[in-house]
């Protein structure tokens, strides 16, 4: 606790410490303690860049970056001082440029010039530049990465907890490089302030020699040119070790091991190229007037090392030896795109494609579509009993503009448009609004795509209003509901009735596999999900099945008993306020349609006249309908022993009307309320 105590203060302390430096004298044993760490420091910052295996493993560096110029400018503030006051600045400046100046004060103002040169035009340059560049292209590919990220969770291949931390690397990514980028100008803006600050003490310190000390200005030259580069050279090695390090860390690409290990094993796997340029050092010995000894050592050493370098594919095909390897390596690598095209095979369960134009409903600026999808796989879950698998969401070129496409199983199964920057105003008396007519995709109401600034106005003229990611989700949600049989496959059956093993071991093991298949529980799921009835109570289902099975295996015997067990959640789910609105079939007719029940291959079925058939449906169509108009919700009541054959007939027709038995309606509470009756007559099959 004491530890990290100090370690918070450490770096608060340092900054009021480098700004007393700014304003108060420093004596020069002082001065040489802190020269030598600041040159300490940059070492250590540069070993730092060179061991980090990716830019954020070192996000503290633009901070850092920031504190070591304000130092040094501190420094060279203080060195400025002692050197135009007492003509001394400490013994590591002094020892700085006499190692450098030697017996020439040319040589040595020429040495510093270049060695400013090369920081400021060569590395401070390339790395402000590499810093802007990074720092734009890291923020041009924000979205992609966004939605790479959640197309990776709705298709179930991350778990939430790992979304979050992508997003938060990403935004420290963003953060870091942009840091960066404004960074590097301090480098760039040291460098500047350092030719200065020489210039200023090199003018200065003559001007103070030779007015008030009395020297003679070839005296004065000397003293002060001298410790003017001293204090150049004791700021500027840092400073370029900094300008190193920060071109170190800002082209560091997300590699695993550090920069030392990446460029030694990508050196090495080039053996061929180490061999070449080790004969070229040695064909140099033979150019007249050059030394013979550098380019053979340097040429010896280049071919020795490549002996003990491994051998790369190309040297192995080369090798005779090798041809059995190369042919092996060859079948591996057309190995990957038969894998690849494997993974081309396989079907997502669920998709919802977009147009290029919706991918903003996705990654844009407030975009919830994709948290909306999980709240529809939660909501389906309670509602149906089924897990929505994850949606993957992906965009398409060859979709038109601002349309959508939902796929089960690779089959598109509905499309419908969507505008972005636009609303859907549902309702009758807008044609004074500008926008373009259209029919809400679910209900098949009539609408019209309005500006968003107009949604108030549909508003008040009495009209429901729905904006983009609503429509695709409402949309969305009732095809998985209508087809919600599809995605129950046999391993959803396993994994559910696994489920219900550990907490109802007995009803698993009564009904399989002693009684049932698991193909044979899946088809009565399959067609209660097909009529919209929730297998979410698995418990009472399986019980009901336990006890049908007993007397055979029929599958409409199973689903009829397990409507049975399920009939007060069936009716409950269809009334409105305790009210069930029904459509009940003449008793006459009702008679002729049990005698016309057949058992077939798929199931019992009605066997009447087409003539008939046609009468019936367009009877129960047009009632169904016009109920509805009245803003009803009718259910057709009939007979047990015909109402599975009866869905069968009228399913195609009138997919929406549920049918239910006198069976199932007896074994609710709901209060019944009579709306019409099927009259229809007519000669059937005997």
């Amino acid at each position: 606790m004491k530890t990290s105590r100090l370690s918070q203060l450490a770096i608060p302390i340092g900054v009021v410490a480098i700004v007393i430096m700014l304003v108060v004298p420093m004596p020069a044993q002082l001065l040489d303690i802190l020269i030598a760490v600041n040159i300490a420091f940059a070492v250590l910052v540069v070993l730092v860049a060179m061991y980090v295996h990716r830019a954020l493993d070192f996000s503290s560096f633009p901070s850092l970056l920031l504190i070591a110029t304000l130092l040094r400018l501190a420094l060279n503030i203080s060195a400025t001082r002692l050197v135009l006051t007492n003509g001394f600045a400490g013994d590591v400046i002094s020892a700085f440029g006499h190692f450098v100046i030697g017996g020439s004060l040319v040589i040595g103002l020429v040495i510093f010039a270049i060695l400013l040169v090369v920081q400021f035009v060569v590395i401070t340059s390339g790395a402000a530049r590499v810093a802007e560049v990074g720092a734009r292209f890291t923020l041009d590919a924000m979205p992609g990465k966004q939605m790479a990220i959640d197309a990776d969770l709705n298709s179930g291949l991350i778990d939430e907890k790992t979304a979050r931390r992508r997003r938060a690397e990403i935004a420290a990514e963003a953060d870091f490089y942009g840091s960066m980028d404004g960074a590097s100008k301090f480098v760039k803006g040291d460098a500047i302030a350092a030719i200065i600050i020489v210039i200023i003490n090199l003018i200065g310190g003559i001007a103070i020699g030779v007015l008030s000390h009395g020297l003679a200005v070839t005296d004065a030259l000397n003293t002060y040119a001298l410790l003017s580069v001293g204090d150049g050279l004791v700021s500027q090695i840092p400073a370029l070790l900094l300008s190193v390090a920060t071109g170190l860390v800002v082209t560091r690409s997300s590699e695993a091991d550090s920069l030392g290990a990446v460029v030694a094993r990508q050196f090495g796997s080039q053996r061929r190229a180490v061999r070449i340029a080790g004969v070229a050092a040695l064909l140099l010995c033979v150019v007249p007037s050059l030394p013979k000894l550098p380019f053979l050592l340097v040429g010896g050493t280049l071919l020795a090392l490549s002996t003990r370098l491994p051998r790369s594919d190309a040297d192995r095909a080369d090798s005779p030896d090798g041809a059995e390897a190369q042919t092996t390596a060859d079948g591996a690598a057309q190995a990957d795109p038969e894998e690849l095209l494997r993974l081309e095979l396989v079907v997502d369960p669920l998709e919802l494609i977009l147009s290029p134009d919706l991918v903003s409903l996705v990654d844009g600026p407030g975009a919830d579509l994709l948290d909306r999808v999980k709240a529809l796989r939660r909501t389906l879950a309670t509602d149906l009993g089924v897990v929505m698998p994850p949606v993957r969401t992906r965009d398409s070129v060859t979709l038109p503009s601002s349309t959508y496409a939902i796929n089960i199983n690779g089959v598109e199964l509905a499309r419908g448009t969507a505008p972005v920057g636009r609303l859907l105003a549902i309702g009758d008396g807008l044609e004074g609004l500008p926008g373009t007519p259209d029919r809400e995709p679910v209900f098949g109401l009539a609408g019209r795509w309005i500006p968003v600034e107009m949604g108030s106005q549909a508003e008040l003229l009495g009209a429901t209003v729905v904006d983009p990611s609503s429509l695709i989700i409402t949309h969305l949600s009732e095809t998985v509901r209508q087809h919600a049989s599809r995605l129950l496959g046999r391993e959803e059956v396993a994994a559910a009735t696994r489920s219900l093993a550990r907490t109802h071991p007995v009803v698993v093991e009564d009904l399989t596999p002693a009684l049932l298949s698991l193909g044979e529980i899946q088809r009565v799921l399959h067609s209660l999900l097909d009529e919209g009835v929730s297998i979410r109570d698995l418990v009472r289902i399986y019980e009901a099945l336990s006890l049908a099975a007993k007397s055979g295996t029929d599958p409409d015997r199973l689903v009829e008993a397990a409507r049975a067990t399920l009939a007060p959640a069936i009716t409950a789910r269809l009334a409105t306020d305790g009210r069930l609105d029904v459509l009940t079939i003449e008793p006459q007719l009702q008679q002729r349609l049990l005698e016309s029940v057949r058992g077939t291959d798929i199931g019992a079925q009605l066997v009447i006249e087409a003539g008939m058939a046609e009468m019936l449906i367009a009877d129960i169509s047009t009632k169904f309908r016009d109920l509805a108009a009245l803003g009803h919700s009718p259910v057709l009541v009939c007979a047990a022993g015909i109402r599975l054959p009866l869905r069968r007939l009228v399913q195609l027709s009138v997919p929406g009307l549920p049918v239910l038995s006198y069976t199932e309606l007896s074994a609710s509470s709901v209060t019944v309320n009579a709306l019409g009756m099927i009259d229809v007559v007519s000669n059937l099959v005997p």
